[in-house]
C-alpha cells in the first residue's frame, strides 16, 4: 500500500484473475484509509482499451508501479444507471485520451442485449470493410449472380477441364442467391430463374427483393454491401474447397 501511495496514485484497477487472489478485505481496508479509490475485477480483454483510453501502462506487480506509468483524470466515481441498480465507474476530465470510445449497450434481457450487441459489432465490420476498400457493390444475391453469369460465358469459351471448372464455380456462387430466397420464404427456383434472366438482360444490378418478393434493382433501393466482404467470403469459400481437394486419404481412428 505504501508503495502504491508513494507513486502518486489515488486510483487502482485490478485485473480480474482465476489462479490467485490479487487483493484481500485487509488491504482493501488500508488502501481506503490512504484515500485510494480500488475497482476490481477488471476483465482481461478490457485491460488494452482502458490502457489506451486513460494513457496509463499495466504494471504485472507494484514494484515495478512509477509515476510516469500512470495516467490522469480529474474525476473518478461510481454512476448508478438511471433505471436500475448497477453501477459503473466513470473517468470524468482525462487528460490524454486515446483514439477510443465506448458504447453502452442496456436491454431487458441478456437476449436483446446480446442482438444488440451482434447488430453493433456486425455495423463495425461494415465500416472497417469500408476503410479497408472504399468499393461498395450490389447486394441481394446481384453480385454473385452476374459473376456465376460471367463464369457460364467463360465457361462456354473454353474446352477440357477448364470448362468444367468454371461451370462448376458457377453453379456454387448461385447457391447464394439460392439460399437468400429460400430464407425469405419465396419460391427459391423461380426467384433464381428470374434474376439470372435480368442478369442477361444486362441488369447488372439486378438482385432479391425480400421484402416485395421480386427482382429489383438494388442501386436503387440502396441496398448495398462493402466489397471486401463478398470478395473475403469467395477467396475462403475458395480456399477450403482446395484444401479439401488436396486431401487423398483418410484415417479413421475408431
Amino acid at each position: 500500500c505504501k508503495k502504491i501511495k508513494k507513486s502518486g496514485a489515488n486510483v487502482v484497477l485490478i485485473q480480474k484473475s482465476i489462479l490467485r487472489d490479487a487483493y484481500n478485505e485487509l488491504s482493501l481496508h488500508f488502501l481506503a484509509k490512504m484515500g485510494i479509490l480500488v475497482v476490481t475485477d477488471v476483465e482481461r480483454t478490457d485491460v488494452e482499451f482502458v490502457c489506451r483510453t486513460l494513457g496509463c501502462t499495466p504494471v504485472p506487480h507494484v514494484d515495478s508501479l512509477s509515476p510516469e506509468k500512470l495516467g490522469t483524470a480529474e474525476h473518478v466515481g461510481d454512476v448508478v444507471l438511471p433505471g436500475s441498480g448497477h453501477k459503473v465507474v466513470k473517468f470524468v476530465g482525462v487528460s490524454n485520451p486515446g483514439h477510443t470510445s465506448t458504447v453502452l449497450l442496456r436491454g431487458s434481457n441478456d437476449l436483446v442485449l446480446a442482438e444488440a450487441n451482434r447488430s453493433v459489432h456486425d455495423a463495425q465490420c461494415v465500416v472497417r470493410s469500408l476503410v479497408k476498400q472504399r468499393y461498395l457493390i450490389a447486394g441481394g444475391g446481384a453480385a454473385e449472380t452476374e459473376a456465376s453469369l460471367r463464369l457460364r460465358e467463360l465457361a462456354l469459351e473454353t474446352t477440357g477441364l477448364d470448362s468444367h471448372c468454371f461451370k462448376a464455380y458457377a453453379d456454387a456462387l448461385e447457391v447464394i442467391p439460392y439460399t437468400l430466397a429460400e430464407n425469405a420464404g419465396l419460391k427459391p427456383i423461380d426467384i433464381v430463374t428470374e434474376l439470372r434472366k435480368a442478369h442477361a438482360e444486362g441488369m447488372v444490378g439486378a438482385g432479391i427483393d425480400v421484402k416485395k418478393g421480386r427482382i429489383s434493382d438494388m442501386y436503387d433501393m440502396n441496398v448495398i454491401q462493402p466489397l471486401l466482404v463478398t470478395t473475403s467470403a469467395i477467396k475462403l469459400a475458395t480456399e477450403t474447397v482446395c484444401m479439401i481437394l488436396k486431401v487423398d486419404d483418410l484415417v479413421v481412428v475408431m
